[in-house]
C-alpha cells in the first residue's frame, strides 16, 4: 500500500515537472517564432536601418520602426512620470496612514481597476480625455490641437498601471521590518520623517521593480492607446502631438499584410521588438524583487 503511494506521488510529480516545462517551453517557442518569421526583413534591412531609421514604405519594402518606437517611448514615459507619484503617495497612505476600514475599502477598488477591459478605458479616453486635451489643456499651450495626442495616451495608460504599481508598492513596503519604523518613532522621529527617511529609503530597490514592471506593461499596450494617441506616424516633439506605437501599429495593420510583401515579416519583427524588451524589464524587476524577498527572509 505504501509502495502504491509512493508511486502515486512520483508519479504526479513528473506529470507536474513536464506541465511546467511546457508552460516555460510556450514563452521560448513564441520568442523564436517571430523571430523565425522576422528573418525576411532582417536579411533585407539592416537592423540599424530598422530601428533608426523613419521611412516607412511597405511597397518598396523599406521599414524604419523610428517614429514607431519613439511614439511607445513618449506614451510610456508619460504615463509612468504621471503614474509612479500618485501610486507611491497612495501606496504610502495605504500602508502607514489609512485606517484599516479604509484598506479594506480602497484596495479592492483599485484591484477592480486592474479587471476592467482594455477597450473600456479606451473608450473612457477617447469621451473624455481627448476633449479635455482639445478643449481645456491644449489652447494654453498651442494653437489647435485635436486631443488625441500622446498625452491621451500616457494618462489613460496611466490609469491602466496604476493599480500595478500600487499592489506592489504595499507588498514591497509592508517587507520593511516594522522594528526599523518604531526605533525611527522612538528617537523622536515624526511619522513622516519615518517614511521618508526609514520606509522609502528601505524600499528604493522594490520602487525600482514596480516601475520597471510597469513600463514592459505599458510597452505591450494596444487596444486603449490606439484609440486615443491619433496614430500618426511622426516623431513626436511635445505632449500634444499625435503619436502612432507600435502595439497600435501591429493592430491596424494586421490584417493588410497579407496583401503586400515582406509586410508580413516587418510586424513580426515590431512584435519581437516588444517582446524582447518586455521580457528583459520583466526579468530585470522579478531579479530585483526576489533580492527583496531574500534579505528580508
Amino acid at each position: 500500500m505504501k509502495n502504491i503511494r509512493l508511486l502515486k506521488d512520483s508519479f504526479f510529480s513528473k506529470i507536474f515537472f513536464v506541465l511546467t516545462i511546457l508552460s516555460i517551453s510556450t514563452v521560448l517557442l513564441l520568442g523564436f517564432g517571430l523571430y523565425y518569421k522576422s528573418i525576411p526583413v532582417l536579411s533585407t534591412n539592416s537592423l540599424s536601418n530598422l530601428l533608426f531609421s523613419s521611412e516607412w514604405k511597405p511597397f518598396k519594402e523599406s521599414f524604419g520602426f523610428y517614429s514607431y518606437i519613439m511614439g511607445t517611448l513618449w506614451v510610456t514615459g508619460i504615463s509612468i512620470l504621471i503614474a509612479l507619484p500618485l501610486s507611491i503617495l497612495t501606496a504610502i497612505y495605504l500602508s502607514e496612514y489609512a485606517p484599516i476600514r479604509v484598506k479594506k475599502i480602497v484596495l479592492p477598488l483599485i484591484e477592480l481597476l486592474s479587471g476592467i477591459p482594455p477597450v473600456l478605458f479606451g473608450v473612457w479616453g477617447g469621451l473624455v480625455i481627448v476633449p479635455l486635451i482639445q478643449e481645456k489643456i491644449a489652447p494654453h499651450f498651442v494653437e489647435f490641437n485635436t486631443g488625441y495626442s500622446v498625452l491621451a495616451g500616457g494618462i489613460v495608460l496611466a490609469i491602466m498601471i496604476f493599480p500595478l504599481i500600487i499592489s506592489i508598492l504595499i507588498e514591497v513596503f509592508d517587507n520593511v521590518p516594522q522594528e526599523l519604523r518604531d526605533a525611527s518613532l522612538s528617537l523622536g522621529a515624526t511619522k513622516w520623517q519615518t517614511v521618508k527617511k526609514v520606509l522609502l529609503r528601505r524600499s528604493t530597490e522594490g520602487i525600482i521593480a514596480a516601475t520597471v514592471l510597469a513600463i514592459s506593461r505599458a510597452f505591450g499596450e494596444t487596444i486603449a492607446v490606439l484609440m486615443v494617441c491619433g496614430n500618426l506616424a511622426q516623431i513626436p516633439t511635445s505632449v500634444f502631438d499625435s503619436g502612432y506605437p507600435l502595439p497600435a501599429l501591429i493592430a491596424n495593420n494586421y490584417g493588410e499584410m497579407m496583401s503586400i510583401p515582406m509586410y508580413d515579416s516587418a510586424l513580426m519583427f515590431a512584435a519581437l521588438l516588444l517582446f524582447v524588451i518586455i521580457f528583459l524589464f520583466n526579468a530585470i524587476s522579478r531579479i530585483i524583487l526576489f533580492r527583496i524577498e531574500k534579505r528580508t527572509n
